[in-house]
């Protein structure tokens, strides 16, 4: 049987995915820790543009609204 240059992509595709197969673990966990970071680091900017908008003097509902806009991602 004779092997069409078709099969041999889609052999070779799978190929590279077992390759990587090992690796997504690891990978997912790293991903998944930097996600976690950005997201603490994005409500820690929230809590301070927060604050700073308050002590500008704009009230409390604007302040709000403006930073779940800046949050908003």
């Amino acid at each position: 049987m004779v092997k069409t240059t078709e099969d041999q992509g889609s052999v070779g595709g799978f190929r590279v995915l077992g390759a990587l197969l090992p690796y997504l673990p690891s990978l997912m966990l790293r991903l998944g820790g930097s996600f976690l970071r950005l997201k603490r680091d994005a409500k820690k900017a929230g809590r301070t543009f927060q604050k700073e908008l308050l002590r500008q003097g704009i009230d409390e509902g604007t302040a709000a609204e403006l930073t779940e806009i800046y949050l908003v991602f």
